[in-house]
């Protein structure tokens, strides 16, 4: 997945103005969202794809599927040489199998003894025969294991082998990460996909973040918690949103290119972060304007 952020640069302190008794905003910019693209993990035919621009989507939603039939088919053969190079072992998996039980069994005695040692409720010499016994165990399975090398290694490889498979299946299931709005789809069921090719962008539009640009006279009268007033444009009139203080640039920058005179691009800014709750009526690139005081 990666991270894609919409940032769209727009007036400064100084620049603008708004409201017809010719206040000006305390900072001017445009909203912004954290944009998520979602990838394929896998190669092979896009199955299915449940995602429709518009729509919101719920963290963990299963919303597609990159077909996974020669996986499978892999799989399946792999179990069958476990099973036909197991069978050359004599009896030796059966064996490891009912010592790793013991062992279980052991260790979990192991571990009540412990406690009751702990509570002065079990002897120092009961501790030391559980003790004993797990070492025992271990000891006994690693020899099996030793004698039958060769066969041990083998199945392990294949182990290693199925869930590597195992592994790819589950990622070609598309699980969406978020909860968010998508905002393009890039791929459709029926199409051959490949690793990292895009499939969809999401973002959460519940929270909106505006990005605007204060002067270094203006750093004294902000700080980050503080709370805000912002407005847009609604028709004729301003429309007025609470917004918090999330972030302030710790280094001044030159002001973006985007304002009109030189005069001003010349001056140093600090970026600004606001936070705003979205009732559905703010976008991505929207501009807006910040108003530090009660006005």
């Amino acid at each position: 997945m990666k991270n894609i952020k919409t940032m769209v640069l727009a007036g400064l302190v100084g620049s603008l103005f708004s409201c017809s008794n010719g206040e000006k905003a305390d900072g001017y910019g445009n909203f912004e969202a954290t944009e998520i693209t979602i990838s394929s993990e896998a190669n092979g035919k896009l199955e299915y794809l449940n995602v429709e621009e518009g729509q919101v989507l719920e963290k963990g939603t299963a919303v597609g599927l990159v077909d996974t039939l020669q996986l499978y088919l892999n799989k399946q053969q792999l179990l069958a040489q476990k099973e036909t190079v197991a069978s050359k072992s004599g009896g030796v998996w059966s064996q490891v199998s009912v010592l790793n039980e013991q062992l279980q069994t052991a260790k979990t005695e192991q571990e009540r003894i412990q406690n009751m040692f702990a509570e002065n409720a079990a002897t120092k010499r009961q501790l030391d025969q559980a003790n004993s016994q797990v070492d025992v165990l271990k000891k006994q399975i690693q020899n099996v294991e030793t004698q039958n090398a060769p066969i041990v290694n083998e199945v392990k490889s294949i182990d290693a082998k199925v869930a590597q498979i195992e592994e790819q299946i589950a990622k070609s299931k598309i699980t969406n990460p978020i909860k968010g709005t998508v905002l393009t789809k890039y791929a459709e069921p029926g199409e051959i996909v490949s690793f990292g090719k895009p499939l969809y962008k999401i973002a959460d539009l519940e929270e909106m973040t505006l990005r605007v640009y204060v002067s270094e006279t203006q750093l004294p009268n902000i700080k980050i918690g503080q709370e805000i007033k912002v407005k847009i444009d609604s028709g004729e009139e301003m429309k007025d949103y609470q917004g918090t203080i999330s972030w302030i640039s710790a280094s001044a920058e030159f002001t973006p290119k985007i304002i009109q005179t030189k005069e001003e691009r010349v001056n140093l800014v600090y970026a600004v972060k606001v936070t705003v709750k979205n009732d559905g009526s703010l976008k991505i690139g929207m501009p807006a304007e910040m108003w530090i005081d009660s006005r």
